[in-house]
C-alpha cells in the first residue's frame, strides 16, 4: 500500500468522525434543556425523574400569594387579581401568613387553579415575618423524604420575586428559593420567575413596578393561553410549561419576545453559578446559551461553589476542634451535605439538636408521637437532641444516611455539658417561636412548648459516648426535664455508669451475630460481646428498660427464637416492635420500600413473640408509627395497664436519690401511671389520642412516617 493510499484513509477516517461529532453537536444543540429549569433540577431531567408536566388542562381560577411587609407585594397581588379578572378568570388574593400550605397547598393539584407566589426579600436574605412559616415548611417538605418527590405534581405555579439589588448576595433569594422548592415537589412553572429590584439602578425597567407591569404582561399572556387550553406545535424553542411560541405577526411582540429569551438565558445562567466564579460569571455577562456540552462545566463549578460555601460558613465555623485534619475533610463534606439541609441545629463541637415533626404536628393539634401513646410525654414539649453526632454503627435502616461521624472511641475537643445544655434549649425555643402565628396552631400548646419537659437523647449518633453524659443527664433533671436516653448496645461499660434515667432505651435491631453484623454494620470486632454484655448491663438496672426492636422486612422479622432469648438475657420492662422506616434512595442503604412491614405484619410478629414470652403481653399501639408495645406483666395492676410515668414523682424521686449520694434508690414501679384506654392495644383509636384531630396527606396510600 502506498503513502498517498495510507494518507487518503486517514483523511477519510478523519472526515467521518468529523461528520459525526458535527452530527450530534448539532441535535444537542436542539435538544438543549430548557432555559426556564434551574441548576438543581438538572440531574433529575438528565435521568428522566421528571414526569411530563402538561399545561394543556384549563384553567378554573387563580389565587395570588404574597408575603408582603410594607405593603407592596400585596399592591401587586390587588393590581394583578384585577387583571386576571378582566379575563373572564376567577381570582383570589391570599396572604400567606393565613394559608396552611400542609392542608390546602397539595389541594391546589387537582383544582385547576394556577398559584401565583409574589414574595419579597430581606435585606439578610431572609422571607418577611407573614411569610417565614410558608417558606419553612416548603423547605422542610422539599428533602422530607415523607411527602415525596412528586408530593406538589399537577400544580401550576409562577413566582415574582421583590429585592434590592443593593444587598449582594441576598438579592431575590426568597423568591429563588420558592421556585426551587416548588419544583423539586414536582409543581410545574408555566412561565420565568419575575425579579423586581428596589435598587432602581440596577432595575431591568427602571424600577420594581415597572418591572412587575413587565412581568404581569408576560403572565396574563400565557395565562389566557393556559385557559383556552391551547398547545401550539413546538418549534423547537420551547419554554417550560409546554407552551410554545406562535409566529409573530407583530413586529413589537417579536422583540419582546426576543428580550424576555435574553431574560431567561441569564436566569439560567445566573441561577447555575456562583456569583464568585470568574468564568461563569463571564458567560452570565455575555448571556449566551447553555449547551449541552457546557453542562458540565456548570454543574462542577456550581457544585464546587456550593460546597466550598458550606464547609467554609458552617462547617468549619461550628466544628473547630476535630483533631485530625483528615478525619476534619471527611466529616465536612458529609455533615454539609445532610445535617445543615435537613434542619439540624448544631452545638459546639460535637452536638445537635432538631425539631422533630411530631413536635409540630402536636402544636397544631394532629396527635403526637409514640412516646405520647405508650408513656404519656407531651410530645410538643418534646426536645430531641444529642450531645454526641458520632456512632459506633453504620445501620442500614439509619434515617440519617451515615452523614454524621463514625468512631469507636471519643476524639474530639469536649464541649461542657452546661454548654450544651444550654444552647439545645435557646435553638429549641428558637424553632419553637416560629411557629407563633402559623396556622393551625394552638396558642395554648404554644406556649407550653416554650418551656422544654422531655428530653429525647436519640436525634443520631451515640450519645452516651460523650464522656460527661451523666453530667448532663443531672442537668436535664435539675431542670425537671424528664430524660430518654437511647444506645446501640456497644459500650457495656458506659452504660453500667449511667445515672439513673426517666427511660433507657438499647437497640436490638437483630438476634444473631450475623445478622447484626448485616444490619447495624457495627465499627467493634467484637461487636457481638458488647451487644450481649450490653443486654446484661441493661438488665442490672432499677429504672425503666426499653428493648427497641426495628424490623426489616427479609432481614430480620424470621428471628423469633432468637429475640426471645436476648429478651430473657436482659428482662427489659417495655419492648417496642416497629417496623422499619423508609428514608428514601440512598447510597448508603440498600434498603426499598420492599423491606418495610405492614402494620398487620408488625402485628402478627408481636403476637407470636408475646406467644414465647409468659411475662410479657402486648399493651398498646400506635398504627400511626407502625409501632407496638409489649410491656412486663408486673405493669399490669389488677388487670389495669400503667405503662405510663408520673413525670413529678420520677423527679422527686431522682431528685432525692442525688441529695443521698445515690444510697436512696428507686425502680420503675414507683413513678408509673396508668394508661388511658385510648393507648391500649385493640381500642379503636389505635393508639391516636382522641383530644387531637389526625391528619392525612393527600394521595397517601402507606403511612411509613415512624418517629
Amino acid at each position: 500500500m502506498s503513502i498517498w493510499q495510507n494518507r487518503l484513509y486517514l483523511y477519510s477516517a478523519a472526515a467521518l468522525v468529523f461528520g459525526i461529532w458535527f452530527s450530534l453537536k448539532l441535535v444537542l444543540k436542539k435538544k438543549s434543556f430548557s432555559k426556564d429549569v434551574g441548576p438543581w433540577v438538572y440531574k433529575a431531567v438528565k435521568s428522566n425523574d421528571i414526569p411530563d408536566r402538561d399545561t394543556s388542562v384549563h384553567v378554573s381560577g387563580v389565587k395570588i400569594f404574597y408575603g408582603s411587609q410594607t405593603g407592596t407585594a400585596k399592591g401587586f397581588a390587588e393590581e394583578l387579581s384585577e387583571e386576571v379578572k378582566t379575563l373572564g378568570i376567577p381570582a383570589e388574593v391570599i396572604d400567606i401568613k393565613d394559608y396552611d400550605p400542609d392542608d390546602q397547598l397539595a389541594d391546589e393539584c387537582t383544582n385547576k387553579s394556577v398559584c401565583v407566589f409574589l414574595v419579597a426579600t430581606y435585606t439578610d436574605g431572609q422571607p418577611t415575618e407573614n411569610a417565614e412559616w410558608f417558606c419553612k415548611w416548603l423547605e422542610e417538605a422539599s428533602t422530607d423524604f415523607r411527602y415525596g418527590k412528586t408530593y406538589l405534581k399537577g400544580l401550576r405555579y409562577a413566582v415574582f420575586g421583590l429585592g434590592n439589588s443593593v444587598y449582594v448576595g441576598h438579592y431575590n433569594t426568597v423568591g429563588k428559593n420558592v421556585d426551587k422548592w416548588l419544583w423539586m415537589l414536582s409543581g410545574m412553572r408555566i412561565m420565568t420567575r419575575g425579579e423586581g429590584d428596589c435598587n432602581v439602578v440596577k432595575s431591568r425597567n427602571g424600577s420594581i413596578q415597572a418591572d412587575f407591569v413587565s412581568w404581569k404582561v408576560r403572565f396574563l399572556k400565557r395565562l389566557q393561553a393556559l385557559a383556552k387550553g391551547e398547545k401550539k406545535s413546538c418549534s423547537g424553542n420551547c419554554k417550560t410549561g409546554g407552551l410554545c411560541k406562535s409566529k409573530r405577526k407583530d413586529g413589537q411582540e417579536e422583540e419582546e419576545e426576543k428580550e424576555e429569551e435574553k431574560e431567561e438565558k441569564e436566569d439560567l445562567i445566573e441561577s447555575s453559578s456562583d456569583e464568585e466564579d470568574s468564568g461563569l460569571q463571564d458567560e452570565k455577562n455575555s448571556g449566551s446559551v447553555v449547551d449541552m456540552e457546557d453542562l458540565g462545566k456548570i454543574m462542577n463549578s456550581a457544585k464546587k461553589a456550593k460546597r466550598q460555601t458550606c464547609e467554609e460558613r458552617e462547617f468549619k465555623a461550628l466544628y473547630p476542634h476535630f483533631c485530625a485534619v483528615r478525619e476534619f475533610e471527611k466529616l465536612s463534606n458529609k455533615c454539609c451535605s445532610f445535617s445543615f439541609c435537613a434542619g439540624y441545629k448544631l452545638i459546639g463541637s460535637h452536638s445537635g439538636v432538631k425539631l422533630c415533626r411530631w413536635t409540630k404536628s402536636m402544636l397544631r393539634g394532629r396527635g403526637g408521637c409514640y412516646k405520647h401513646t405508650f408513656y404519656g410525654i407531651e410530645s410538643h414539649r418534646c426536645m430531641e437532641t444529642t450531645p454526641s453526632l458520632a456512632c459506633a454503627n453504620k445501620c442500614v435502616f439509619c434515617w440519617r444516611h451515615h452523614t454524621n461521624p463514625v468512631g469507636t472511641e471519643w476524639r474530639w475537643k469536649m464541649d461542657p455539658a452546661e454548654k450544651i445544655l444550654q444552647d439545645a434549649l435557646e435553638k429549641h425555643q428558637s424553632m419553637i417561636r416560629q411557629f407563633r402565628g402559623v396556622p393551625g396552631v394552638k396558642p395554648e400548646r404554644y406556649e407550653e412548648g416554650l418551656a422544654v419537659k422531655h428530653c429525647a437523647l436519640s436525634l443520631v449518633g451515640e450519645p452516651i459516648m460523650y464522656p460527661e453524659i451523666n453530667t448532663f443527664i443531672r442537668l436535664l433533671h435539675s431542670h425537671r426535664i424528664s430524660s430518654f436516653l437511647v444506645t446501640n448496645a456497644q459500650f457495656p461499660k458506659e452504660i453500667r455508669s449511667l445515672v439513673p434515667v426517666t427511660q433507657l432505651y438499647v437497640s436490638v435491631d437483630a438476634s444473631t451475630k450475623d445478622s447484626l453484623k448485616k444490619i447495624d454494620r457495627p465499627l467493634f470486632k467484637d461487636f457481638w460481646p458488647r451487644f450481649l454484655d450490653s443486654l446484661r448491663a441493661l438488665g442490672e438496672k432499677r429504672q425503666r428498660t426499653v428493648y427497641r426492636l426495628t424490623l426489616v422486612k427479609a432481614w430480620n422479622v424470621e428471628e423469633m427464637q432468637s429475640y426471645s432469648e436476648l429478651i430473657a438475657l436482659g428482662q427489659p420492662d417495655f419492648i417496642e416492635v416497629k417496623g422499619v422506616t423508609y428514608c428514601g434512595e440512598s447510597s448508603a442503604s440498600s434498603l426499598t420500600m420492599a423491606n418495610v412491614p405492614w402494620h398487620q405484619e408488625v402485628v402478627a410478629f408481636v403476637q407470636q413473640l408475646a406467644d414465647m414470652l409468659p411475662q410479657y403481653e402486648i399493651a398498646c399501639e400506635h398504627e400511626h408509627s407502625n409501632c407496638l408495645l409489649m410491656a412486663h406483666t408486673k405493669f399490669k395492676v389488677d388487670g389495669e395497664w400503667w405503662t405510663w410515668i408520673d413525670y413529678e414523682r420520677f423527679q422527686e424521686l431522682v431528685q432525692a436519690h442525688e441529695e443521698s449520694g445515690g444510697q436512696q434508690g428507686f425502680s420503675a414501679l414507683d413513678y408509673m401511671a396508668k394508661t388511658p384506654s385510648w393507648a391500649l392495644f385493640g381500642a379503636s383509636e389505635q393508639g391516636f389520642d382522641p383530644a387531637d384531630t389526625r391528619f392525612q396527606r393527600r394521595n397517601k396510600t402507606k403511612d411509613i412516617s415512624g418517629c
